[in-house]
């Protein structure tokens, strides 16, 4: 009795055995005549007997499931997300019983996914479908974990998409791996062209220079990521209404990085999100401290003073930053502007007088001093065409001012640059 026992149950192994094999066969030839559809069913049948499946088929088993799966690449995203598994499952099932049999096809495929998933996310972001790019960056670093900038471009992308859920998920994975976006970066300078190119390795750089194409080689370490990361997560607890996890991300960050100057940045930042506006004083000022030729930060403190309506200390900030660097734009726009309001109160003023000769008297005076604030604008909009020739707004300003002035000549010169820019425009 016991001997047909065993022999029984050999007679079934062996034909389980033959059911495992014969459905994988059939996957494989469905793939080969690019019939996904006919190899995802076949290795669904083969899937209820996994665990009769010893290594070598199970890996085989998840080698045709990841090719079946990606279909080459006209998959959905959730299909690829099941290749991109079993393609990791292959590589765990391999590792395990140390027979790599398919891993390195594998790779081979993989790094052929990569590729193709990157050259998407590219396309799709230079049509402006961040969320498409988002998916991709994410699928390329699935391929690759190692390439965890993917990882972060797909976060960053996914909160322009306003997938938020999904960015916060993945903004977490990155700070479960310790990501700070800090890396060296390989520079030299194009000797036919005169401009700074990043080279993919130092190796390459080198052999560069080394062959006359390129000269004054430097390596540039990037800034971390880590504040710009948690300033991201914040600002989309604000957008789902959760200040108080907005601040906790912060905080959070603040306490492996404490001196991080973009944490500091970025939690001003949430605070004028906030509209604690006294609070993005303090700590735009606690960044100065750090970085005190940091330009944007005395423009910040002049736009926060400006909207306080304290035109003194606006204008020192810009005047400030104006001092730090001549040419800064924003600034001299932004003081002209401000100079400018002041219009308002005294055409308020002039309004409300009477006939009187006292009335007209004091008339003539708030029209010179009218007149007096557009000329203290005029050198900053001059500056400001000097260095943006295409400002149009800076373009009509001015010619409205020198029309007011009385200055024909160049009131036509600028009327003709204002009637340039709108042809263009």
């Amino acid at each position: 009795m016991k001997k047909f026992l065993i022999m029984g149950l050999a007679l079934t192994i062996c034909s389980m055995s033959y059911a495992q094999k014969k459905e994988l066969k059939e996957a494989e030839k469905a793939i080969k005549n690019d019939n996904y559809a006919t190899a995802k069913s076949a290795l669904t049948s083969a899937e209820s007997m996994m665990s009769e499946m010893d290594d070598k088929l199970k890996a085989k088993y998840y080698f045709l499931k990841g090719q079946a799966f990606y279909a080459n690449g006209t998959a959905s995203d959730e299909d690829i997300t099941m290749a991109l598994e079993s393609f990791r499952m292959l590589k765990n099932t391999e590792q395990q019983s140390g027979k790599m049999d398919y891993t390195a096809e594998a790779d081979e495929m993989m790094l052929n996914m990569s590729n193709g998933f990157l050259d998407k996310a590219q396309n799709a972001l230079n049509a402006k479908n961040y969320k498409d790019s988002s998916i991709n960056f994410e699928h390329a670093y699935r391929t690759s974990v190692m390439d965890t900038l993917y990882l972060y471009n797909a976060a960053v992308l996914a909160t322009s998409s306003q997938d938020y859920d999904r960015a916060l998920g993945l903004y977490s994975e990155l700070t479960d791996l310790g990501y700070t976006g800090i890396s060296q970066e390989f520079k030299a300078v194009n000797i036919d062209t005169g401009e700074e190119e990043t080279f993919p390795s130092k190796g390459l750089r080198d052999i560069s220079v080394k062959a006359g194409t390129h000269e004054k080689s430097r390596n540039v370490k990037t800034e971390s990521k880590i504040g710009e990361i948690a300033k991201n997560v914040a600002l989309i607890y604000i957008e789902k209404g959760e200040t108080d996890k907005a601040l906790a991300a912060i905080a959070d960050a603040k306490k492996s990085n404490p001196n991080d100057i973009n944490l500091l940045l970025s939690e001003a930042n949430v605070q004028y999100k906030l509209g604690n506006t006294a609070e993005y004083k303090n700590l735009i000022s606690q960044a100065l401290e750090l970085e005190p030729n940091n330009v944007d930060l005395l423009f910040n403190l002049g736009v926060v003073a400006s909207e306080a309506e304290d035109y003194d200390e606006a204008k020192e900030y810009y005047s400030k930053a104006i001092e730090m660097d001549p040419t800064y734009v924003r600034a001299h726009m932004n003081l002209a502007a401000l100079i400018l309001d002041r219009e308002q109160g005294l055409i308020d003023e002039m309004n409300g007088l009477g006939t009187s000769s006292a009335d007209n008297k004091k008339y003539d005076e708030l029209q010179e001093e009218r007149l007096g604030l557009y000329k203290e604008a005029v050198p900053y909009l001059q500056t400001v065409m000097k260095n943006e020739p295409d400002n149009i707004g800076a373009a009509k300003t001015l010619m409205n001012i020198y029309s007011v002035l009385g200055e024909t000549d160049k009131f036509k010169e600028m009327q003709a640059k204002v009637a340039e820019l709108e042809t263009n425009d």
